[in-house]
C-alpha cells in the first residue's frame, strides 16, 4: 500500500483536528500555518475552550513527541531546560535534559510563571538551542513552542514581555463553539479519549519536507510592496507605537507563504497575507491600555492600506 504524500496527510490532519476542536477550523488553520513557518503558537483565552486539547491533538496528528510544563509562580529556569548533576563514577556534571527537549512542548498558562521562569523560553524559541552551565545543547529540529495564556485581568498573572510576545510567530484565540456544535461537544464523546485514540498521519521527518517547501511559495514583488506598506501604516498610525519591526515583517512573509501553501497555492496572493496579519501582528503592537484589539488592527491597517 503507497504511503500519502506529506501534502495529503496535511488534509488528513486538518480532518482529524476539525473533529476534536469544533467550529474552529480557521484557527486550527492558523494552527497549522504557525507550525509549517517554524513559528511558534501563543493562545490566549480564557480555561476551558481547549487550549491544552489543541496542542495535545497537534502532537498526536502529526507525530511529534509532545511535553507539557505547567507554568507557576514557584517554577525555576532549570525545571524548563534542566540541570547538571554530579556523576560520582565519572567524576565529572552530566546534563539531564529538561521538558523543553521535546518536539512539541505545550508551557500552559505561562503567565502564571514569574518574568525570569519565562525567560527559560527565550533562547529556546528564538535560537532553536539552550545553553547550561555554560554548554550549548541543540534542540530537535521539529522544535515548536504552544503557549496558553490566561487573560491579563485574571489574579496570578504576570504580562509577557515586548522580547518574549515577539518570539511568537502568531497568536489566536478559540474562543466559545457554536451553540449546535457546543451541544455536540457536551453530548459526545470526552476530548481526553478522543486524543488518546488519535493515530498520527504524518511524522516529524514529514513536517520537515512540508516546512521546506513553504519555503518555496512564491512571494512576488508586488506583494512585498502590500506587506510593506501594512508595516508602515502601524508605524504611522499614533496609536500604535513604535509599530512592527522589520522581524515582525517577516514573520507576516514566513506566515503568508504557509497560509497559502496550506490551501494548495505556489505563489502569495494578497488574501494570504489578510488572513494570517492580524495573528501576527496583534501582539506585537501596543496601545496605551496593553496590546493591540486583534478587530482594531484588522479594522485599521487591512482596511487603510489597498492591495495594489
Amino acid at each position: 500500500m503507497t504511503e500519502p504524500t506529506p501534502q495529503a496527510a496535511l488534509s488528513t490532519a486538518i480532518g482529524v483536528l476539525n473533529k476534536v476542536i469544533l467550529g474552529k477550523d480557521r484557527e486550527v488553520r492558523l494552527a497549522l500555518a504557525c507550525l509549517l513557518a517554524r513559528g511558534h503558537l501563543l493562545l490566549e483565552d480564557v480555561p476551558g475552550v481547549g487550549k491544552t486539547t489543541l496542542a495535545q491533538a497537534l502532537a498526536r496528528t502529526l507525530g511529534l513527541r509532545y511535553r507539557r510544563i505547567q507554568f507557576t509562580s514557584d517554577l525555576l529556569p532549570a525545571d524548563v531546560i534542566g540541570v547538571s548533576v554530579y556523576d560520582r563514577e565519572t567524576a565529572r556534571f552530566i546534563f539531564q535534559p529538561g521538558p523543553i527537549f521535546a518536539e512539541l512542548v505545550l508551557a500552559d498558562e505561562i503567565n502564571r510563571a514569574t518574568p525570569k521562569a519565562q525567560s527559560a523560553l527565550l533562547e529556546a524559541m528564538e535560537e532553536r538551542q539552550v545553553t547550561a552551565d555554560g554548554e550549548t545543547h541543540a534542540l530537535p529540529d521539529a522544535f515548536f513552542v504552544v503557549a496558553t495564556q490566561n487573560p491579563s485581568h485574571q489574579l496570578g498573572t504576570y504580562a509577557l514581555p515586548e522580547s518574549e510576545l515577539d518570539r511568537f510567530l502568531m497568536r489566536i484565540s478559540l474562543g466559545y463553539p457554536p451553540a449546535a456544535l457546543e451541544r455536540e461537544l457536551l453530548a459526545g464523546v470526552d476530548r481526553r479519549e478522543m486524543i488518546a485514540g488519535l493515530k498520527p498521519v504524518l511524522s516529524a521527518a514529514g513536517l520537515g519536507t512540508l516546512q521546506d517547501a513553504v519555503r518555496s511559495v512564491y512571494l512576488s514583488d508586488a506583494l512585498l510592496d502590500y506587506v510593506q506598506a501594512l508595516i508602515a501604516a502601524t508605524r504611522a498610525d499614533r496609536r500604535y507605537a513604535p509599530g512592527l519591526s522589520p522581524r515582525a515583517g517577516q514573520g507576516v512573509v514566513r506566515a503568508a507563504r504557509a497560509w497559502a501553501f496550506l490551501h494548495g497555492r505556489s505563489a502569495v496572493l494578497p488574501e494570504d497575507v489578510q488572513a494570517v496579519f492580524v495573528a501576527v501582528a496583534a501582539h506585537r503592537l501596543q496601545t496605551a491600555d496593553g496590546a493591540a484589539d486583534p478587530l482594531d488592527v484588522g479594522r485599521r491597517i487591512l482596511g487603510a492600506v489597498p492591495t495594489g
